[in-house]
């Protein structure tokens, strides 16, 4: 129930839903493993739903769809790529909270970095839903308006969360949104070397 609470509340009024997040006693464990494998599944879910029976055309040629087989397989590395990112977006949060003054104790950081790349990551991974009709223009311009939003709730987060003055939390919040980044880049060339090795798209003839 506290994962949907907190969903709506961080579109709805994310202050004072950063300030709820913060004052809950909950651990890294609970914030990542009750939310990240459920959350992640939406996007991959749809992906495979669109690719493999609604299909996508460019310009004016046909609708243009992927093999089940390929599909699963792609949406599966897609799958694992969001666990492994948002943990080592919530990891080098709790890292770099030393240089920047958070005086939690290990634990408290721990969960407090942890939630912030959770509940920033949450609007990446809710847009997923417009996968289900994979035409280039309505994803870009979707994703596009998610991230905003998860840059916005990264910059709002940390000085709440970490609770740390505003100015040094701007600070902080650049570098995780570089490393965010930073960890988009990975993604895709992994998938442009996974493409290579032959276990790329396969297409409906």
């Amino acid at each position: 129930m506290a994962m949907f609470q907190h969903t709506f509340g961080i579109f709805t009024n994310p202050d004072r839903e950063w300030q709820r997040i913060r004052n809950e006693d909950q651990s890294f464990f609970k914030v990542y493993w009750t939310h990240v494998p459920l959350l992640a599944l939406i996007p991959v879910v749809c992906a495979f739903f669109g690719v493999t029976q609604q299909g996508w055309s460019i310009g004016s040629g046909g609708v243009v769809k992927l093999t089940s087989d390929s599909a699963l397989i792609l949406c599966g590395f897609a799958y694992l790529a969001q666990l492994v990112a948002v943990y080592i977006l919530g990891e080098y949060i709790n890292w770099m909270s030393h240089s920047f003054g958070v005086t939690d104790e290990d634990s408290r950081r721990h969960y407090e970095g942890t939630a912030l790349a959770v509940y920033s990551a949450t609007p990446m991974m809710l847009a997923g839903f417009v996968l289900l009709f994979p035409e280039l223009w309505l994803v870009a311009g979707v994703f596009i308006l998610a991230a905003c939003y998860s840059i916005y709730l990264i910059y709002e987060g940390i000085p709440i969360l970490m609770n740390i003055p505003k100015e040094r939390g701007f600070v902080y919040a650049s570098s995780v949104i570089t490393v965010g980044l930073v960890l988009a880049v990975v993604v895709m060339v992994a998938t442009v070397i996974v493409w290579g090795s032959g276990m790329g798209p396969v297409y409906v003839s």
